[in-house]
């Protein structure tokens, strides 16, 4: 075990089990989920971390899609645009955090910035550094303030990666999200593999430890993710409001009945 990380132990035995679950555990969070709305003063920052195919786009359907999304904010990070490059590279981020009451999910993250940088060139070491150091103070600053930071990194083996993109080729109805590219960045597998290692190792453990997630089968990545997000939220214990109402005069306005003037 590498130090700061907090390994998924298998819960679900099998996919009977991990499916039979849904239904309970969708109930749980969608309730929670709506005190947590209805309280208005904490939030959740879910970040789904893992390279192409991982199953960040199918964790989100699948364990988002259980609760209301009036009380979510999903953002995708992309390529940064030509705008977003003229920034510091937080600020893309800090501008779609989520406010209080919501559950912001990022597929893919504030690490890209790391761990691209580190397979791919453009920064020296020290800026590296730098990132990691800001990194670690924004973090901070989220868990210090009122939002919990949840951090699952989806981790598939390069097997299961060649699996699913044979699968995107061959289909026709999902074509569409095969891209010539990530041939080319499959090739890059071991120096991705040590850039997501050091991701790990220099996070802060005691401000938003990760969650290294097996994500091979799809059910036991769905099943994990959920659990940690409700265990989150149970430990979390939001609480509906309890407004100072006079109930009985409240009542009894809604009890008279209405004025009714003729229309001239």
């Amino acid at each position: 075990m590498i130090r700061g990380i907090r390994e998924a132990i298998p819960g679900a035995r099998d996919r009977k089990k991990a499916d039979a679950s849904v239904a309970t555990d969708g109930e749980r969070l969608a309730a929670l989920q709506e005190r947590l709305w209805a309280e208005k003063a904490r939030s959740i920052l879910l970040v789904l971390q893992g390279i192409d195919t991982s199953g960040k786009d199918g964790t989100i359907k699948h364990v988002i899609g259980l609760v209301n999304p009036l009380g979510c904010r999903i953002t995708s990070f992309k390529r940064p645009t030509p705008e977003e490059a003229r920034h510091h590279f937080l600020w893309r981020i800090r501008r779609v955090l989520p406010e209080p009451g919501q559950i912001g999910v990022f597929g893919r993250s504030h690490y890209e910035d790391v761990i691209v940088p580190r397979v791919h060139g453009g920064l020296t070491e020290p800026e590296i550094d730098k990132r990691y150091a800001e990194i670690a103070r924004f973090e901070a600053g989220l868990a210090g303030g009122s939002t919990t930071v949840v951090k699952c990194f989806l981790h598939i083996s390069s097997e299961e990666q060649r699996a699913r993109l044979l699968a995107r080729l061959e289909d026709p109805d999902k074509r569409w999200k095969f891209e010539e590219g990530d041939i080319d960045e499959r090739a890059l597998w071991p120096q991705y593999q040590d850039a997501f290692r050091e991701v790990l190792r220099r996070s802060n453990p005691d401000d938003a430890p990760w969650y290294v997630v097996p994500a091979d089968r799809k059910w036991y990545r769905n099943w994990a993710v959920r659990r940690i997000l409700l265990e989150t939220l149970v430990e979390m214990a939001p609480e509906y409001p309890r407004p100072a109402l006079d109930i009985p005069a409240l009542r009894a306005r809604l009890m008279s009945p209405p004025r009714l003037r003729a229309v001239k």
